[in-house]
């Protein structure tokens, strides 16, 4: 780059005006007819411009040949100096911008080529007969900014020149890529933002449909490695595969238009014809873009089948995207995603209409076009000069030109313009109203410029919404646009999203995506490019050992978790009232569970407990109306009755284990039940105290009838029960039980229960029972065969047996249920042991008060002891 400004500069020496210029090798230029290459407006002060429409097929030197150039053009569009053409002609007409001064243009078309770039930038900064700079044949040059919309590669080309002359240089297009150091390009302007979109939105594009099997094609150039080695990390972290990458060699683009090697032709066809990837995101200038479609035109003809495919543009311009429908079938075959920079005055359809006959007849009517040159120039363009026309260009088409493709340059144009005539110019402007006859007049030269420009340019970017990221660099929102063809070969963008910025590294990308028709060979819906199926929604991935990252199974949410979008990372639990349902796909809420008298295993046992209530009822009315026959009498009615309520106590004590717990239940049932069985194991204790004492007092001499009587039963039965009733009472005052729910023992459930609050006061209490229950069980045991007609003993023997095992199961049973069955056990153990108590001690009794009553006698009663004895 040194050795190249080097000679450059040693070419733009001054020359002397009266040198003869001679050239060894004149320039011989073989040209097409009927092709307009330069157009031109005079004017008392000019705006050049480069443009980039027309891509040809150019030759490169070859020693020692002359250098020719045959220029073919691909697309003969001419209609695009037509916004440089109004946007001129409304500031002529202007009667308050430039008074009394005209402005005219001088526009080239560079073909994409950087050689023909360099022969344009040498003729526009040459005012003599010859393409030589600061060659002066008595004009003044005239020249105050240059506008252009070059591509990457051209750029550098471009701004050397201009650097030179300190020429404002006004970018006007799609710009691929520049470097944004300032103190390089210090005469560079732009008139619109950063085109290039975050790599953020690109990825999340690909997520929303979501395409995770995709292809990479992007031209060999400075840019390749950064857009790659961002995109291809960004996309891994995603969860994106990119399976193909090719680049489109820079090499072959100074070649013939279309031409490649076989080598390079071969991977890129095998690219396109790779059915599997459907997706392709390209970032391409029209350079590569050409080139791309001329191979696939080319192919295509060739019967070579390459399906349908969506690309995702990063940096498209317009004309890229025209070339794009000249090529490819975006109605039944291709799909075309672009990003554009969104600003105030962007609809939400875009539209590249192609030129109609009026545009092409009103151009020729406009210029006049001839190739003719002094014998002595060595300028190679065609010039078409404005002509004069009487009649305005109608207004529909101006409107249609300078608020579509030509809105950059209108813009540009009236910039220059409004710095000419702006009031804090003035100090520019003195002596200069009167150009054309005034005898001295003083010319603005193009470095005057820039002081206004900079100031310009900020406002015009922060007019259209755009803001400086963390870098300085100008930046705006994009537009997702979305391209279709229709029937007339026209073609509209439609905005289908957006990616607006939210935070310096955090991009929101919007998709609408109803408003996306998509090309029949997907049957017009969202094409799939997966390496495996979406996992549904109430599933997971799981990762193949060795596979890409976009390789996975799916494996269901377990229990309590649960997903809701497709292919989620992880499962979210849900909470603690909720469980995940049978698709693991949403939670709902838990049901509450507890015994209640609405179920079948609830009512049962309510209607068991009310059952032997009745019954133990009916038997203590028994035995209160036959309270003065012998067999009631014996072994201590009071006894008895006691026993009898509470056993009846205890049964209906179970009926608080069932419903909704509450804190009064809670508080009550465990005590209660702990008291009043105490109680009854109490006094079935004493009954058989009582029958050994009876038997022991019937020997002569015997000291044991003094304590024959009712008070030695009622102090068994009060100090045992009593010990009972001091355990509850300690509990119930550190520790008492209280409602509690249990939300993860089963699941899709909540267990209501009662937290007994001290878990050893509890098992002390059942221990105690327990403790009773056996002293009883032994003391009946062993005095089970004592004589006589109504000894008990051996009823509390079983009746104790059937308790102690009902009791012993209860604990190991209790402790491995949960919830409303947990409460089901104690209930049954409460019914059984009872049922035992009251079957084994009061059946047989009942049996002799009811059908044997001649059982039920005194003299039978000493009959039967006599006989013991």
């Amino acid at each position: 780059m040194l050795l190249q400004k080097q000679l450059f500069l040693l070419v733009l020496l001054p020359q002397f005006p009266y040198a003869t210029m001679q050239t060894k090798c004149p320039l011989k230029v073989t040209i097409e007819k009927e092709k307009e290459f330069n157009y031109y407006k005079p004017g008392d002060y000019l705006i050049t411009g480069i443009t980039s429409k027309i891509f040809s097929r150019s030759y490169p030197y070859v020693l020692p040949k002359p250098p020719a150039h045959r220029l073919r053009s691909s697309l003969t569009m001419f209609c695009h100096i037509l916004p440089f053409f109004f946007a001129v002609h409304e500031i002529n007409q202007s009667p308050r911008l430039l008074p009394n001064i005209s402005l005219g243009y001088n526009i080239y078309e560079n073909f994409f080529n950087a050689r023909i770039t360099y022969e344009a930038m040498m003729d526009f900064l040459s005012t003599g007969q010859e393409n030589v700079p600061n060659y002066r044949c008595g004009r003044q040059k005239k020249l105050l900014a240059v506008l252009e919309e070059t591509e990457s590669e051209l750029f550098d080309h471009v701004s050397t020149f201009l650097g030179i002359y300190k020429i404002p240089q006004i970018n006007y297009g799609v710009i691929s890529h520049i470097p944004e150091q300032n103190n390089y390009f210090p005469f560079f302007y732009r008139m619109t933002p950063k085109q290039d979109p975050p790599y953020s939105a690109i990825v999340k594009l690909l997520l929303h449909f979501p395409w995770t099997w995709i292809g990479l094609l992007s031209q060999h150039n400075e840019r390749e490695e950064t857009f790659k080695r961002s995109l291809e990390t960004l996309a891994v972290k995603s969860g994106i595969c990119i399976v193909l990458s090719e680049t489109i060699s820079a090499s072959n683009i100074d070649t013939s238009f279309g031409q490649m090697s076989k080598q390079d032709e071969k991977k890129i066809v095998l690219f396109l014809i790779n059915n599997q990837v459907k997706i392709i995101v390209c970032q391409l200038d029209f350079h590569a873009i050409a080139i791309l479609f001329a191979l696939i035109h080319i192919h295509e003809k060739n019967k070579t089948f390459i399906g349908g495919k969506v690309w995702i543009a990063t940096t498209w311009s317009d004309f890229s995207i025209r070339l794009f429908y000249h090529v490819l079938d975006l109605q039944s075959k291709h799909g075309l995603f672009s990003f554009l920079t969104k600003t105030k005055r962007k609809t939400e359809s875009y539209y590249f209409n192609l030129y109609s006959s009026t545009d092409k007849q009103f151009v020729k009517k406009a210029f006049q076009c001839s190739f003719s040159r002094p014998v002595l120039s060595k300028k190679v363009w065609e010039r078409c000069t404005e002509k004069e026309i009487q009649e305005n260009p109608p207004r529909a088409m101006v409107k249609r030109y300078l608020l579509n493709d030509g809105a950059s340059i209108s813009d540009a144009i009236q910039a220059v313009a409004w710095i000419l005539s702006a009031p804090s110019s003035s100090q520019l402007s003195k002596g200069r109203v009167q150009v054309k006859g005034h005898q001295s007049p003083h010319i603005v030269q193009p470095w005057q410029l820039h002081w206004f420009m900079r100031n310009f340019q900020l406002q015009n970017l922060s007019s259209d919404g755009v803001y400086l990221d963390e870098n300085g660099i100008p930046f705006a929102d994009f537009d997702i646009m979305h391209w279709r063809m229709f029937p007339n070969k026209s073609s509209a963008g439609l905005k289908v999203g957006s990616a607006e910025r939210e935070a310096i590294s955090k991009v929101k990308v919007s998709i609408n995506q109803s408003a996306i028709v998509w090309p029949r060979s997907f049957n017009k819906t969202v094409p799939s490019s997966r390496c495996t199926e979406s996992c549904s929604p109430g599933r997971v991935k799981l990762m193949r050992e060795g596979a890409p990252v976009c390789c996975y199974d799916c494996s269901l949410c377990t229990e309590g978790t649960f997903s809701v979008q497709k292919d989620a990372a992880h499962c979210s639990r849900c909470p603690d009232d909720q469980h995940s349902n049978k698709k693991r796909d949403r939670c709902v809420p838990k049901t509450i569970s507890f015994l209640s008298y609405k179920e079948i295993l609830g009512l049962l046992l309510a209607s068991f407990a009310l059952a032997l209530s009745l019954t133990t009822s009916f038997v203590l009315g028994i035995f209160i109306k036959y309270q003065e026959t012998p067999i009631v009498k014996a072994n201590n009615r009071d006894l008895t009755y006691i026993l009898l309520v509470s056993l009846l106590l205890s049964i209906l004590t179970s009926l608080l284990f069932i419903g909704q717990p509450n804190k009064l239940t809670c508080f009550l049932r465990q005590a209660t039940f702990s008291i009043v069985f105490s109680v009854a194991v109490s006094s079935l204790l004493a009954k058989t105290v009582m029958v050994v004492v009876a038997f022991l007092a019937k020997k002569p001499g015997s000291r044991m009838r003094k304590w024959l009587g009712k008070s030695l039963a009622n102090s068994i039965v009060f100090s045992f029960s009593g010990v009972q009733v001091g355990i509850c009472i300690t509990w119930l005052g550190s520790s008492p039980p209280f409602p509690d729910s249990d939300l993860h023992s089963q699941p899709g459930q909540i267990l209501m229960q009662c937290n007994e609050g001290s878990v050893i006061m509890f098992y002390i209490a059942l221990g105690y029972m327990g403790f009773l229950a056996t002293t009883c069980f032994l003391v009946a045991f062993l005095a089970r065969k004592l004589p006589g007609t109504f000894n008990e003993a051996k009823w509390i023997t079983f009746s104790m047996l059937v308790f102690c095992s009902v009791w012993i199961s209860f604990v190991p049973t209790y402790l491995s249920t949960k919830g409303k069955y947990m409460v089901a056990v104690q209930i049954f153990s409460i019914l059984a042991s009872s049922l035992g108590l009251l079957g084994c001690i009061f059946i047989p009794k009942c049996y002799i008060i009811m059908l044997r009553p001649d059982m039920n006698t005194k003299e039978q009663l000493m009959m039967k002891i006599k006989e013991g004895y």
